[in-house]
């Protein structure tokens, strides 16, 4: 207390000079964050680059070509028309130009192979001077790759253009998609475009967009709410630049690191205000009731013990909510790691911070504490009624209240293995133009996704045997029957238009030397956007389409395919990989899993201990935990019956949501067990506990529950759940808060 009586004079002496400071460093914050802030949701920011499953796929891309491809689809009078073909021609002039682009595919480009004189020559697909009919003709024999190229009705032509790898295109993502458009535009006016890169791109517009609103609605609706709960209007100032401050200096901290917005750290900004002003009520409201208690008290003195009397549970409030987020550091995944650590730096920096701004607002004010009243108010509700009538309740019907809460913990606890873990890719893109044109071109291509299967010897002798032909044929047959598969293209297809149109080639007593020979030509430099073969043809390569689908159905594909190839090849002999950017995806699975573990459980561990610590009673402690439990369990029985998975955005959402449920358990149980040296029973000191925090525990979950109502509105459907599943939880921590924990310690607490 005497600390306090010293320091508090000295930041008053100063605060013109810390207000000056403040705002230079809000100003170059600002500066910073406007000029430099982007948005980054590449594949880097999902999986480190160590990981093996990262560096596969990008040797992949670099082996077998990039799946990062863009595919527009054009709509036009006859898709084999002449002038319609020769505007194709153009697009791939203007298109090959760009030096980021690998290759570019279409029907003006599509070759088919022709057995002439013992050899294997390709020759132009599309011909003007064959017929209409004769087109058809020949595009039904090919049909796994023409339907890749015209639609059915041929009233649309696909057109591919396929990037360098990743690495090499990642840091000018957002420039190239927006050049590509730009070229198309200069030939047509009406497309379907999407792809990886197109979505990608979506992605983080959509983030960059709903930040910035989530930013502003998020002031507006703390501001209001700020209105009903504070006691007097001349603490609104205080309380909005005690959320300001803190994240503009993170923001402008995380700009000047070079981090960018994803995804997962676009929740930042909301999460952090809500928590500023959750803290900056609680120290306004023990302020203001001093102030009515000590109305002779000077101004020192007053902040002193409102200092004092809200310190040691705001400490413990914060680093409970910081153990939440650090656990996220735990995460195999980049982007779950760097908003646990941004989060936790903009959670000391709100601490520190309302303090001191708390300090010199109160040192302007002179305030008339018994005749200030809230700008907004509700005449017929009262708190303190509402308070009484609580404390009566939690005594009356405490037995009650107490077997059903643990029954209803109990069937939380069996729902937690109900929860699916899943994240569907179509949930990560907000309803508009890109979702659009994804749906069109999937229905009428059947995917969008690149699939590569490479099937190699294991002795590295060459695969284009009789023998190897056969199981490859077998192989593909299967691929073909799997619904979630479309146009699967390999050796076996050139095979088969080859065997319709030159039975010959494929009778029984050709020799093999003589099959080798022919089929080793089939993957020229002219067919090079479908890899075949690697170039010592010890490997034979499949590229599949697929739709954009969710992890576990991914998980269901590569599964059927691994089995499919176990069934027809003796792994002894042969050996599969599996490439693309849907096998990393389909890991994330496992990934999220790993993080519900890891993070959940060490938040636990360490907020089980700063409890311990807090409490210093092992009993206690273990009773005021079993509520903090509860509403994760709820939150599990909500995911359960509601069908929402864990996916990429919930995975955060236990050990987060661990760390804000305990805030209000720590300022009820402190008040709690500083009235000890009060005399009376459990049951008096946890009334009087309440009837001193807890407007506060109302008027913070309010405030919270405003917050992530304010993520819930996005048209992100996968944000959409978690805020929704965040405000849910925090409100259900309040009523365990007030009806749960109160009737445990009155019952058990001895």
């Amino acid at each position: 207390m005497k600390r306090l009586k010293r320091l508090i004079p000295i930041i008053i002496k100063f605060r013109i000079a810390i207000i000056a400071v403040l705002a230079v460093l809000m100003a170059l914050s600002g500066h910073q964050t406007l000029n430099k802030l982007s948005v980054d949701n590449s594949l880097s920011i999902w999986f480190l680059e160590d990981d093996p499953s990262y560096k596969a796929y990008i040797d992949f891309q670099e082996n077998f070509g990039s799946d990062e491809i863009f595919i527009a689809m054009l709509p036009v009078a006859n898709a084999i028309g002449e002038a319609e073909v020769n505007k194709l021609h153009e697009l791939h002039q203007s298109v090959e130009a760009l030096p980021y682009v690998k290759t570019t595919f279409s029907l003006a480009k599509a070759k088919y192979p022709l057995y002439a004189n013992g050899n294997i020559r390709f020759d132009d697909l599309y011909n003007s001077r064959r017929s209409e009919k004769g087109l058809k003709s020949l595009f039904s024999k090919l049909e796994n790759i023409t339907s890749q190229l015209v639609t059915k009705d041929y009233k649309n032509q696909l057109f591919y253009i396929q990037m360098q790898p990743t690495p090499t295109i990642e840091e000018d993502r957002q420039d190239i998609a927006v050049e590509i458009k730009s070229v198309i535009d200069q030939t047509y006016s009406d497309y379907f475009l999407t792809g990886p890169p197109v979505l990608n791109e979506a992605y983080s517009k959509g983030i960059y967009k709903e930040s910035l609103i989530f930013g502003i609605l998020t002031v507006l609706v703390i501001t209001v709410l700020l209105l009903f709960l504070l006691p007097s209007k001349r603490y609104l100032l205080i309380a909005l630049i005690s959320v300001a401050v803190p994240v503009s200096l993170l923001f402008g901290l995380i700009t000047s690191l070079g981090f960018a917005l994803n995804m997962i750290s676009m929740l930042i900004p909301t999460i952090l205000m809500v928590y500023s002003v959750s803290d900056a009520v609680h120290i306004i409201n023990i302020y203001h009731k001093e102030g009515l208690a000590n109305g002779s008290m000077s101004k020192v003195d007053l902040l002193a013990i409102a200092i004092r009397k809200s310190l040691t549970p705001c400490f413990y409030t914060t680093l409970t909510t910081l153990v939440g987020y650090f656990a996220l550091y735990l995460s195999p995944l980049p982007a779950f790691k760097n908003m646990g650590v941004f989060t936790c730096i903009g959670l000391v920096f709100s601490f520190l911070l309302v303090y001191l701004i708390t300090i010199i607002g109160f040192s302007f004010m002179n305030l008339n504490f018994k005749e200030a009243k809230p700008i907004l108010s509700f005449k017929t509700y009262s708190q303190t009624n509402f308070i009484t009538w609580l404390n009566g309740f939690t005594s009356q019907y405490k037995n009650t209240l107490i077997i059903s809460f643990t029954a209803v913990l109990l069937f939380g606890i069996y729902s937690i293995f109900q929860v699916k873990i899943d994240t569907n890719s179509r949930d990560l893109l907000a309803e508009g133009k890109a979702k659009q044109d994804l749906r069109a071109v999937e229905v009428e291509l059947g995917g969008s996704n690149r699939l590569q299967l490479n099937i190699a010897t294991n002795d590295g002798s060459v695969i284009i045997s009789k023998e190897a032909i056969s199981k490859l044929e077998v192989f593909q047959n299967n691929l073909e029957s799997n619904p979630l598969i479309s146009n699967p293209v390999s050796v076996v297809t050139i095979k088969s238009f080859l065997e319709k149109r030159t039975p010959v080639l494929f009778q029984s007593n050709v020799s093999e030397t003589k099959l080798k020979s022919t089929l080793e030509d089939v993957d020229a430099s002219e067919n090079s956007f479908f890899k075949l073969f690697s170039e010592d043809l010890s490997t034979a390569g499949f590229t599949l389409t697929l739709m954009e689908m969710r992890t576990s159905e991914l998980e269901q594909v590569l599964d059927e395919i691994k089995k499919a190839f176990e069934s027809t090849f003796d792994t002894n002999d042969y050996n599969l990989k599996i490439n693309g950017f849907a096998v990393v995806f389909s890991q994330l699975n496992n990934f999220i899993l790993e993080t519900q573990f890891k993070s959940f459980f060490a938040a636990f561990f360490v907020a089980f201990l700063c409890l311990w610590i807090f409490i210093k009673n092992l009993r206690t402690t273990i009773l005021v935990l079993v509520p903090n439990i509860l509403p994760l369990a709820i939150l599990a029985i909500f995911m359960s019956l509601l069908d929402i998975p864990l996916d990429v955005t919930t995975a955060m959402i236990t050990p987060i949501m661990l760390g804000i449920a305990m805030d209000d358990t720590i300022h009820l149980v402190h008040k709690y067990r500083r009235s000890k040296y009060i005399t009376g029973s459990p049951n008096d000191r946890m009334n009087n506990a309440m009837h001193y925090t807890g407007s506060a525990l109302i008027s913070t979950t309010i405030a919270l529950v405003g917050g992530f109502l304010i993520i819930a509105s996005s048209a992100t459907p996968s944000v959409k759940d978690f805020g929704l599943l965040c405000a849910v939880t925090v409100a259900i921590a309040l009523i365990t808060d007030i009806f749960y924990l109160p009737a445990l310690l009155k019952k058990f607490d001895k």
